[in-house]
Parts: C-alpha cells; structure tokens; sequence
C-alpha cells in the first residue's frame, strides 16, 4: 500500500505541475537544483530514462514520506516519496541527441565568427570617431576669422537641420533598399568626403571660402555676429564638423548597433556588449596617440611648409583605410556568418509625437526627474565644454599645438573611462544606485567651479601659479581638461547605466512611454539647450568672455537642479525596487502546490498545501524539509 501511495502522489505531483508523467517505478535520484548550477551533476538521463519537455532533464529530490492514517498522513521512519523537479540543463552538456558544438575558450566557434569581427568594426568606428571629433574642433575654433563661439551656432542652425535631414533621407533609402545596400550606401559617402577634404578641400580652402564677403557683412553687422558669419566664412570646415558629428551618431548608433542586434542573440548580447564599452575606450586611447603623433609632425617640417595640411592628410588617410576595413568586415559577415532565426511576429513600438511626449514628462514625476537628469547633463557639458575651448585656443593657437593637446586629451579620456568602468561594479555594489547617480553632477559641479574660478579670479592668483610655472590661462586649460575628462568619464560608466536601470522597476507602459518621451524631446533639449544659452549671452554681452560670469551661474544653478533630482529619483526608485521584490516574495509564498493523500475507499484526494518546488535558492533548502499536514 505504501509504494502505492508513493507512486500515485508523485503523479498527482507533476500532473499538478504540468511537467511530465513517472516511470511506474521512479529510482532515487541526487537532488539537482535549479537556481544552484554549483549543486548541478554531471549526469544526463539518456534513451532508457524519461526526458522533461523542451530539453528538461528529470529528477527527484528527497523529502519525508507519509502513510495514510485515519486523521491524515504522518511521518514513518526512513520511508520517503519523491518530489520531481525540471531542471535546466545548462551545464553546458548537449542533450540526447545533440551534438556537441565546436568550442574555443570556452566559446562557441559559430559565436566568436561574430563577436570578434564586431568588436573589430566597433574599434575601426571608435578609432575614426576621435580622430574626426578631435579635427572638427581644431578646424573650426583655430581658422582664420572664427572661434570657440562658433560651435554654438553650428550645432543649432547646421548640425541639427543636417541630422533631421539625413534622418529623412535614411527612413525613404530603408524602405526600397536591402540591409546590405543600406549599409554601403550610407558609410560610403562618409568615406569618400573626408578622404576628399583631406586632398582637396583643405588645400582649395584658400580659394573656396569667400573670406571678403565675410569681412563686409562683419563690418555692418558687429563683431557680436562673429560667430554666425564664421559658417559662412569657413564653410568646408563646418562641413567637415558636420560629417564628423553625423559619423557619431549614424556610423555608431544607426549602422553598428543595427547590424549587431540583427546578427546576435539576446545571450550573446548581454555576455559581449558590455566588452565593447571596453573595447571603445582602447580605441580611444590608440587614436589619442594618433592624433598627437601627427599633430607633432611640424617640428620636423622645414619652414613655409603647411604642417597642419600634412597631418591632416595622414589622419585622413587612416580614417579611409579603417572605413575600408568597416566595409570589408561587414562583408565577412554577411558572407559566411548564418544569421540568428528570428520570430516573424513584430512588435508595436509606442509612436508619441512632440507635445504627447511633453504631456507624459509633465504628468510623472519619475520620469521628470529622469528627464531632468538627461537634459541637466546636455546643459551642463556644453556650457563648460565650449568656454573650456575658447580658452584652448588663446592658449594653443597653431592648429598643431591644438590638435596635439586634443590627442592628449582624448588618450586621458579613455584611460580614466576604461578605469571608471572597472570601478562602477563595486560602487553599485557597494553604495547603491543612489550614490552613483550623484557621482556625476558632483564631479561636473565641483571641477566646473574650479574651471570658472580660474577664468574670473585667475589675476590675483597669477603670482602663486607662477611658483608653479603655469599662468592662470594654462591653469584653467589644464583644470577645463581634467573636467571634460572626469566629466565624461563618470557619464559613460555611471550616468548612463544609472540611466538605463532607472526604467526597469516600471510597469510595461511607463517604461516605454518613458524612455520614448525622453528621446524624443529631452535628448535634444540637452544638447541645443546650452547652445541656445551661450547663443543668447554671445548675443546680448557682445562675446563669450564677457558672459563667462553668468555661464558660470547658470551652471550651478542647472547642476544644483541635477542632484536634487538625482536624489528625489532615488527615493522613488528605491521605494519601487522594494514594492518589486515584496511582491516576487508574495508570490512564491501565494503560489502552492497540491498534494495528494489516499483516503479510505483508495482513491487520491487533495492534501494540505507546499511551497512551490521551483522558488528561490534561499528557500529552497527549508520548502524541502517542510512536513506535510493534513
């Protein structure tokens, strides 16, 4: 009667489950736990054992048996029944039938045929990216008749109707163009314009750039309107700067990111993407010292040699060499890397239009204060970025001693990136998101304070810089340097993971509705926003200089906003994180499973209830001792 019992209780068991039915005469098996992988046994139930659904392997873990007495079931000696469990089978065995893939470290070969060529397209990218970004502000700030204040005016009235356009222009080329001639279509012009200005354009500058013209509107207009007459003076510069800013985002963020998700799975996803952001900030470091190499070609240059055209000529050069290696890795794998099936079923995207998203940010708190950090931070870098290079150039006014400065520059930025990213486990780890969050207004508030003190206050100090061997300017140069840096740094390894995670506790629709209001409206807000600033105090107090007194008051106002945003979110935050986990908890405790008793006349009845098998790996050695009570 007893192995009756048994028997009939472990089906009752899976049957209630959903999982699989027993072998009439289940055998003792060691207990494989799901959530442990560590506790897992190499064992796998071949051709003469059941098999689970899907890949499931079966097997049982050992709890106190009962026998059926008149007022219920109680424990008897050293009898036992079985509960069954479905256990994954991740340990990296293949299943009956399955052949075992080809493996390199650990790696799938099929797996690596992808990773690798991608991380050598983001790093080609990332390379070209710096040595473009670290040009553009050379040429632009260092030309002839033109200045930092250009930047300004370039980024609303040019950078931004060419973005909108092209945006245009791409959406029409996807909908009659194949992936592959997209692709081509798209990189290609970026590569034959920059090998073009590099050989052409650059040394036609003198003839191409209607420079008179520029001086007579000058004259009528005002030295106010410097910086707009600029555009019109230096034109195959802010071309140049434009492309450049559109190789950011289009080259990285539209034709990259696409590709990769179209030709990797979610797993490989979230086990390789993470080593990109490393794999960038080494190609930062690389193109820094590029750039500065051929920045200091000059030196070696005899006199009446245009040693700025030199250079720029070798940095363009390897800018096509590496877009040539974009395309043939994009080739590659196209050609011999099968493509991950998809599901046919599409998902609907949330489509809000400017004043729907604007409705949204005003009507959650949440997502205003997330909103609020995305655009104080657009704010806030541009202010000080932009008066940080005005000052460069007083200081380095040969494009040389410019660009090599910025190679400097941007080989800091990735050493101080690549060591925040290894450092922002253990600050989320140890001080929480809270922290984190803070880490990057702090930074920007303090060295931002510093940066504006030297430029209003540096006279009085010049007798103490000198003991140094620096003057204010240079101090101002090198303190402007060390914010970008830290600034940008703590951006990319804490500002925007803190970003990110701060939509996970939200409920489905918030979460998309969210996140699609903040990049429609509060992207761009940020980063024209301290353009529109700069413009209105260029305008109104006749220069940059002049207006660096209240950009410095603005900032402490827009950073001050920031933190207590930043903490407002994390309070919400927390408060949701905790209501998440209360309800999981809730509902490992609501969610039983039925057992079965005997009763008299032999037929099973419903017992008493038992926490589910399946919870987590904190209960789960306590659920398996609990005793069955009628």
């Amino acid at each position: 009667m007893e192995a009756v019992l048994q028997t009939r209780c472990m089906e009752a068991v899976l049957q209630t489950r959903c999982l699989l039915s027993l072998p009439p005469n289940p055998t003792r098996v060691r207990v494989r736990s799901l959530l442990n992988p560590s506790q897992v046994l190499k064992q796998r139930l071949f051709a003469s054992k059941p098999l689970g659904l899907s890949g499931l392997s079966l097997s049982y873990k050992e709890v106190p048996s009962f026998v059926a007495k008149p007022n219920g079931l109680s424990p008897k000696g050293k009898n036992f029944i079985r509960k069954a469990e479905a256990a994954a089978a991740t340990d990296d065995q293949p299943l009956f039938g399955e052949t075992q893939k080809p493996k390199f470290l650990g790696i799938e070969l099929v797996t690596l045929k992808k990773i690798i060529p991608l991380g050598l397209m983001f790093f080609c990218i990332l390379f070209n990216y710096t040595i473009l970004r670290d040009t553009k502000d050379v040429l632009v700030v260092t030309a002839k008749g033109s200045s930092a204040e250009i930047i300004p005016f370039l980024k609303t009235w040019v950078n931004l109707p060419m973005a909108i356009g092209f945006m245009l222009l791409y959406t029409k080329l996807a909908n009659v163009l194949p992936k592959k001639a997209l692709f081509y279509t798209v990189i290609v012009p970026f590569i034959a314009f920059f090998g073009a200005f590099g050989f052409m354009l650059y040394p036609l500058s003198n003839y191409i750039h209607p420079e008179a013209l520029a001086d007579k509107l000058l004259a009528v207009v005002g030295p106010r309107f410097l910086g707009p007459l600029a555009i019109l003076r230096i034109w195959s510069f802010c071309l140049f700067y434009v492309m450049a800013e559109l190789w950011g985002s289009v080259v990285i963020s539209v034709l990259f990111w696409g590709f990769a998700n179209q030709i990797t799975t979610v797993d490989e996803a979230k086990r390789f993407y993470p080593l990109f952001g490393l794999g960038a900030n080494i190609a930062l470091i690389f193109s820094g010292r590029t750039v500065k190499y051929f920045s200091n070609l000059r030196k070696n240059l005899g006199p009446g040699v245009d040693g700025w055209a030199i250079s720029l000529k070798g940095m363009m050069s390897i800018v096509v060499l590496m877009g040539l290696a974009i395309c043939f890795l994009y080739w590659w794998v196209n050609k011999f890397v099968p493509l991950p099936t998809r599901s046919m079923k599409k998902k609907e995207k949330p489509k809000m239009g400017t004043m729907e998203s604007l409705k949204f940010l005003v009507s959650s708190k949440y997502i205003r204060d997330l909103a609020t950090l995305v655009v104080a931070y657009g704010i806030s870098i541009n202010l000080v970025e932009v008066t940080w290079k005005s000052k460069l150039k007083a200081q380095f006014p040969s494009p040389n001693e410019y660009s090599s400065f910025m190679g400097d520059f941007s080989t800091a930025t990735g050493i101080a990136t690549f060591t925040m990213m290894l450092l922002s486990q253990f600050i989320f780890d140890k001080y929480g998101w809270g922290a984190a969050a803070q880490i990057t207004p702090t930074v920007l508030l303090l060295t931002g304070v510093g940066f504006f003190s030297l430029i209003l206050f540096g006279d009085p100090l010049g007798l103490t810089l000198a003991k140094f061997g620096m003057t204010p300017l240079l101090a101002a140069v090198y303190v402007g340097a060390m914010q970008n840096i830290f600034s940008k740094s703590a951006k990319y390894s804490l500002f925007d993971p803190c970003k990110e995670m701060a939509y996970i506790p939200l409920d489905e629709d918030t979460k998309v509705k969210g996140k699609a209001a903040i990049d429609v409206v509060c992207n761009p807000l940020g980063k024209s926003g301290g353009a529109l600033i700069q413009q209105f105090m260029i305008l109104t107090f006749g220069s940059l200089a002049s207006s660096t007194p209240y950009l410095g008051g603005i900032l402490l106002v827009i950073v001050l906003a920031w933190l207590e945003a930043a903490k407002s979110l994390d309070t919400q935050f927390t408060a949701l994180r905790q209501e998440e986990e209360l309800e999981k908890e809730m509902e490992r405790a609501a969610v039983k499973i039925p057992v079965v008793s005997e009763t008299g006349n032999g037929t099973l009845a419903g017992g008493s209830l038992l926490n589910q098998a399946a919870g987590d790996s904190t209960g789960s050695t306590s659920n398996s001792k609990q005793y069955l009570e009628n």
